[in-house]
């Protein structure tokens, strides 16, 4: 993130950027350049494929514990019923993407679908992505909700996952104590 560490915080923490939005937007751009490299990467290099894919997944799948935990149960307060509708096909699209993330618990580098499964997820994320930064955000911004309180909130949960995910030896995939739940 291109954020200053704030006061008390190590380094390596994740910082907020100046709001909620602005935070999401980065984690956005972050799994972007994955996929990007994952693109590039030649069709022989396993284990350049194996390491961004993995690290794909660690990323959206903290990324989506922090929206649907904090930022989709905000949203589902500030907005009207007639926007309610871009958060519950959020959710649904996080259940997608976590349906291909388990394929790679047993899906190799090299396997037959392994770079077919990750090319469709990368579509549904940037499906995912343009609906959430034209349509949700811009709605959520519009309602008056503490974006920066909220930025921090989920900060903070990110910040906790992240350590969690590093003492986890970076291996999030598969991890099922990292689940993805619906707010009441």
């Amino acid at each position: 993130m291109n954020g200053q560490a704030s006061k008390g915080t190590e380094p390596s923490d994740v910082t907020v950027e100046s709001d909620a939005i602005a935070l999401l937007k980065a984690d956005h751009r972050a799994v972007e350049r994955l996929f990007d490299a994952f693109e590039k990467a030649s069709d022989s290099d396993l284990e350049a494929k194996g390491t961004l894919v993995r690290r794909a997944c660690e990323e959206l799948t903290v990324h989506a514990i922090i929206e649907e935990e904090i930022l989709y149960p905000t949203a589902h307060k500030a907005l009207g019923k007639q926007d309610e509708i871009d958060v519950d096909e959020a959710y649904v699209e996080h259940y997608l993407v976590k349906t291909l993330i388990e394929k790679f618990d047993s899906l190799k580098p090299g396997d037959h679908g392994f770079d077919a499964t990750f090319k469709v997820m990368t579509e549904l994320v940037k499906h995912h992505v343009a609906e959430e930064e034209s349509e949700l955000f811009p709605e959520l911004r519009e309602t008056g909700v503490d974006l920066v309180a909220l930025g921090e909130k989920l900060s903070a949960r990110k910040n906790e996952l992240m350590k969690k995910l590093e003492a986890a030896g970076s291996k999030l995939v598969g991890d099922r104590s990292l689940s993805f739940t619906r707010a009441a």
